[in-house]
């Protein structure tokens, strides 16, 4: 099949039959997929909507190998966690299906990326190997081309006087940081930025209290006087992410959709405006699997823009873990 056919999705129409054909792809090659569709009792051939498509629990990329093709992956990203604890493994056969979403989705929501100095302040991150988040920055950085552009570790003195001269020259400015460093920043300096987008990735990653994300955006646009904060949702299991401009709403490129699961039985939907787990399709995703069961909470708005409200309190998702182990 086309491996970037994802790329040209204009409507739902073609997402659906995008979806449906990714859908049988998986699961004729993907071993762990098949087993889990089987477990459930699906049958592939009276799969007809993407509401009838089952939805693998993210867990299973701590313990399993989730892959749709033969070939050796060509990078394997892993997420953040505790020592000893299972890390989520994404093994990724054709790096340039990530490329190819990332670029595309970040032109789709913010333009051509050589007009900005991009700024990354991650330092969780960069801290450990495998991140596909440092990846995705790094070729940012790379294809922005300014000479400014860069990562900053621990010296937030030196990126807070870069950040305040280049945008009182009037450049265009994406400052990328995890919210804990955000949050440092911004309480150690006082700033009024005109030509800055500041987007918070997520995560305090133990080193700050945990705040609801209007608090957060409340302390950040504090801090560098601004108006807005821009956020970015993604994960280690996505090759594709969702984008917010501020207040908190989510919106996915063409080939992303999310869509909310009863929290009581993870096989039947919420309608818009109410909230339960959230389910993720990412077309990129096409040799792990697309089709994917987060342990977050949120809802669906009338305009197709998503909230996230919080996580599961537990690991597993009910009704759906009994293979993960």
């Amino acid at each position: 099949m086309d491996t970037t056919s994802f790329l040209g999705i204009k409507n739902s129409q073609e997402f659906s039959s995008n979806a449906l054909e990714v859908f049988n792809f998986q699961y004729r090659n993907n071993e762990v997929y098949h087993e889990f569709c089987d477990f459930l009792g699906i049958v592939a051939s009276k799969v007809k909507c993407i509401e009838d498509i089952p939805f693998l629990p993210i867990e299973f990329f701590r313990t399993k190998e989730v892959l749709s093709t033969s070939k050796k992956p060509s990078l394997v990203f892993s997420s953040s966690g505790t020592t000893g604890s299972n890390l989520s493994k994404h093994y990724v056969a054709e790096i340039s299906l990530y490329q190819q979403s990332f670029r595309t989705g970040f032109k789709l929501f913010y333009g051509d990326v050589r007009e900005y100095c991009i700024l990354a302040l991650l330092p969780s991150y960069l801290e450990r190997e495998g991140s596909s988040l440092v990846y995705m920055v790094n070729d940012l950085i790379q294809l922005s081309d300014h000479p400014e552009s860069g990562f900053y570790l621990e010296d937030q003195d030196v990126l807070a006087q870069k950040l305040m001269r280049l945008d009182s020259q009037g450049v265009k400015v994406l400052l990328i940081g995890v919210s804990f460093a955000l949050l440092d920043m911004a309480e150690a300096n006082s700033f009024q930025l005109m030509n800055t987008i500041i987007m918070e990735t997520g995560g305090m990653k133990g080193r700050r209290k945990e705040l609801i994300r209007e608090e957060l955006h409340d302390k950040i646009k504090l801090g560098f006087g601004i108006n807005t904060v821009h956020s970015e949702y993604g994960m280690t299991e996505l090759l594709s992410q969702a984008y917010s401009k501020g207040n908190g709403i989510f919106y996915t490129p063409p080939w992303m959709k999310v869509l909310v699961r009863d929290t009581e039985d993870p096989l039947s939907w919420h309608p818009e405006g109410r909230s339960g787990g959230i389910n993720i399709i990412d077309l990129a995703n096409l040799y792990s699997c697309s089709f994917l069961a987060t342990q977050d909470l949120g809802k669906i708005r009338e305009d197709g823009g998503f909230e996230i409200l919080g996580r599961f309190d537990h690991a597993d998702v009910r009704g759906c873990n009994l293979m993960v182990l």
